[in-house]
């Protein structure tokens, strides 16, 4: 038997920090990873370094910023940056590794370091792969049907499941990966990783689980005081609002409930793999680590999706369940140091006692380094966003329009006011606005002058078509050309 403890990670794509029924969400229902962070360590202060998905999974399978690993936009046929892999490390110090789910890398094929991944794309089969999901459902006699239920995999329309529960890709990844840890090698230790596509668009949840949120009141989203006038918005948010304009209360209602369901179709699907690990006899031997690359606003200030650093956005799960008997996790415990996406792969390392990559650029989230303050950056063109974060303060920058935004998170932990103009504020502003231009680069450096923040021209937005339905899917059967195709995005989404 393996004398080193194995590790499970697990990451979602689109799960806000707050969708947890352990952080006082009065909806969500969360009961598996409420008992996880019971049980471990819920760390409050988490955030994507970049919350987009590509950018954000460089930043994990490294341990590196988004400086470092070359993607702050959404480069989505950029090769893996010449760096160990989190993979490749464990695969190192002796143990098995394997992928199950989306791993958004390219080629796609390219295990980046893991002995075999069962790989999920989302249907991309543009760059040239079909993926072990479509395979699986051809072999069920759905070939090319996984998008027959209409919904786009980048917007808020929403429908049940269309397809037997167990074609779901959440139930098809759980299994996979359940059976993954089945053929182990018992002489080994082994490292796994489930990456479950939702609940990202499509809204496509069980009806099961629609039913179950059927008599809990879904909460209406709240909008902070500088969000309700979008002509008093800086261009990049007056897109993001735009998009959600054409919303009714009612689809609004609708798209957050489906968006829950998604939510706890995984807690509960989560059920499975820990019941396989305990009658394996693993369990007690197990690191569990339980993210997400970003969140989604949800209607939030009038906003939807990601590429934002608002709280929603931004502020992702992080949980942490150690091996029994280890000290430095513990249990019942929440942890504020501000951590991130790059700190993952330390940790786990860390706590496996497997020697760090001197490229690592994150921090053991159970070592005694914290760090004093946060940098975020996402986009390189008109929508670019930069984030300072202290622990407490926030500030957030939108270069087009040189617009600053600070928020309390002690006093205000929902943004409902601005403080870039409080004369309370001044001091804290300028501190962390000195902090951001120091840490500017690629560019960037055009938005300051003398040391001050100048940023670029303002802009209005206006809307263009959406013709291609925020990159709506099709059938599947026979396959697409499996060539580049031109891609109608919604205001640079980013999501092809």
């Amino acid at each position: 038997m393996p004398t080193q403890n194995n590790v499970l990670l697990v990451s979602t794509d689109h799960w806000p920090a707050a969708l947890l029924g352990v952080a006082g969400h009065p909806a969500i229902q969360t009961p598996t990873l409420d008992e996880l962070a019971r049980s471990g360590i819920r760390f409050t202060n988490a955030y994507a370094e970049c919350p987009v998905c590509i950018p954000a999974r460089r930043t994990l399978m490294t341990g590196v910023t988004p400086r470092t690993h070359d993607d702050r936009v959404f480069k989505d046929k950029l090769p893996m940056p010449q760096l160990p892999t989190m993979a490749q490390t464990f695969r190192d110090a002796g143990y098995q590794a394997y992928a199950v789910g989306k791993l958004h890398v390219y080629p796609q094929r390219d295990r980046i370091g893991f002995d075999d991944v069962i790989l999920d794309e989302e249907g991309r089969v543009q760059y040239g792969v079909l993926d072990d999901y479509e395979l699986f459902l051809g072999d069920r006699g759905y070939a090319g049907r996984q998008f027959h239920h209409g919904m786009s995999n980048n917007e808020y329309s929403t429908r049940p499941w269309h397809l037997p529960e167990e074609t779901h890709a959440t139930n098809w990844a759980t299994d996979q990966m359940a059976r993954t840890i089945k053929r182990r090698d018992p002489n080994r230790p082994a490292f796994w990783y489930i990456s479950y596509r939702h609940p990202h668009p499509p809204l496509v949840p069980l009806q099961t689980y629609l039913d179950l949120y059927r008599d809990i009141p879904i909460d209406e989203p709240y909008h902070g005081t500088w969000s309700t006038d979008p002509n008093n918005l800086p261009f990049s948010l007056q897109a993001n609002w735009a998009r959600g304009a054409k919303f009714t209360a009612h689809q609004i209602i609708a798209a957050r409930r489906a968006f829950y369901a998604l939510c706890t179709h995984i807690d509960h699907q989560l059920r499975i793999l820990i019941g396989t690990l305990r009658e394996e006899g693993l369990l007690n031997d197990t690191i569990i680590c339980f993210t997400s690359d970003h969140g989604d606003m949800l209607g939030i200030h009038n906003m939807w999706a990601k590429r934002l650093f608002y709280e929603y956005s931004a502020n992702i799960p992080m949980i942490l369940v150690g091996a029994v008997g280890d000290k430095r996790v513990g249990y019942n415990r929440v942890d504020d140091r501000l951590v991130g996406w790059a700190d993952v792969m330390p940790t786990l390392l860390d706590l496996a006692g497997i020697d760090m990559p001197e490229t690592v650029e994150g921090l053991s989230m159970v070592g005694d380094q914290k760090r004093d303050w946060f940098y975020g950056e996402v986009g390189e063109d008109d929508h670019a966003t930069r984030m300072i974060h202290d622990g407490r303060y926030k500030l957030i920058y939108y270069p087009v329009g040189n617009c600053c935004q600070l928020f309390d998170l002690e006093s205000d932990p929902h943004e409902l006011t601005d403080l870039s103009n409080s004369a309370e504020h001044t001091d804290t502003l300028a501190r962390l606005t000195d902090l951001l231009i120091s840490q500017l680069y690629g560019g960037d450096e055009a938005w300051v002058e003398n040391g001050k923040l100048i940023g670029l021209s303002d802009k209005n937005f206006t809307p263009g078509p959406n013709r291609g339905l925020s990159s709506q899917r099709g059938n599947h059967w026979p396959p697409p050309p499996q060539t580049d195709m031109p891609q109608i995005q919604w205001f640079s989404e980013g999501k092809p």
